[in-house]
């Protein structure tokens, strides 16, 4: 019910944002409409007060021409040529200057799919310290569709969108930008400053070093997860730049989820065919691990807890009874789906 609310209050922002663009550029068509008004009106009243027509005021005489384009014409009709001109002129002046403004705020108000890129940059500009993934393959829906089961608020870039993944990441209600993402315009679209991690996905490591150095230009503050296909590299990325980059070997959904998420995810290690990572994470103030002890936590999610740090006291190896508690740190052995579940609990 909470999530709806959500939901349904997302979509109201965003509507309302959208409309007040779409009154922006509404907004030059109904200059013109009012200047014709006001100009026609002003022409009227002193032509009519020189031919001792029957107008006491210049607001009369600007509601009049106000009528008479809309075909309503409020005054009798005048004897002076000179004003008579005016009662078949203005239906067509002001009506003109104001049809095909209405006519395109209209269709695009109404009719969502001739602008969706629109409609989704509106819906991106409603989010808040979310994450935002580039590169929508299977990898990239994967990623979204943990983080969107955790909670978490995703934004989505991919420069030529697949249908069947874009229509599957919309009943998400997440919403996809088509662009570039190695240029400004398609990373602010997507709230780049307001993120908390951007999530490269991108089949191409110049692409996502490009993307990932871009997105730090824009929001120093800015969590980078990528995906490289070199370990050398990668490791490298990580000690100069802080970018946490998941080799090929590590990519698994779940890790750059996990990472996404809060957990600081080393690369998993194979063992015996099962790959594993070491993570941290904090238990929040109201997560669900606050009060579990050592041995439920790792009984009920299948990891090892290695280190259990509480109040600045640091523990290796905690024993089975050790209550947690919120804020404490934690560092975890796991398979990456088992910690980005613990993730999502620790939330």
């Amino acid at each position: 019910m909470r999530k709806r609310l959500k939901q349904t209050l997302q979509h109201w922002r965003a509507s309302w944002r959208e409309t007040k663009i779409l009154l922006r550029e509404f907004g030059t068509p109904l200059l013109l409409f009012f200047f014709v008004i006001l100009t026609g009106g002003a022409l009227y009243f002193y032509i009519a007060r020189g031919t001792n027509e029957s107008i006491e005021t210049l607001p009369e005489a600007i509601y009049l021409v106000l009528t008479l384009s809309f075909l309503q014409a409020t005054g009798n009709f005048p004897n002076q040529p000179a004003l008579q001109i005016f009662y078949f002129i203005m239906p067509i002046v002001g009506l003109g200057a104001l049809a095909q403004g209405l006519t395109d705020f209209g269709i695009q108000l109404f009719n969502r799919r001739l602008r969706s890129r629109e409609w989704e940059i509106a819906v991106a500009s409603t989010l808040n310290k979310h994450h935002i993934l580039v590169g929508l393959g299977h990898l990239g829906y994967r990623v979204v569709e943990l983080l969107h089961n955790m909670g978490e608020q995703v934004a989505v870039v991919e420069l030529d969108p697949k249908a069947d993944l874009a229509a599957a990441v919309q009943k998400l209600n997440v919403p996809l930008i088509s662009g570039d993402s190695s240029r400004d315009g398609t990373l602010k679209d997507a709230g780049i400053k307001r993120a908390k991690s951007i999530i490269l996905c991108i089949q191409n490591d110049a692409l996502n070093l490009k993307t990932a150095l871009k997105a730090r230009s824009l929001n120093p503050n800015i969590k980078v997860i990528m995906r490289i296909f070199d370990d050398e590299f990668a490791d490298e990325l990580h000690d100069q730049f802080g970018f946490n980059a998941l080799s090929g070997t590590a990519i698994a959904a779940p890790a750059f989820a996990a990472a996404a998420a809060g957990a600081d995810i080393t690369n998993p290690v194979n063992i015996e065919g099962e790959s594993f990572s070491l993570a941290k994470l904090t238990i929040g103030a109201k997560s669900k691990l606050d009060g579990k002890t050592v041995g439920q936590v790792e009984d009920g999610y299948g990891v090892s807890i290695v280190l259990v740090r509480h109040n600045h006291n640091t523990e290796f190896h905690p024993t089975d009874s050790t209550h947690l508690h919120g804020g404490d740190l934690l560092a975890v052995l796991g398979r990456p789906d088992k910690l980005n579940a613990l993730v999502h609990a620790s939330k």
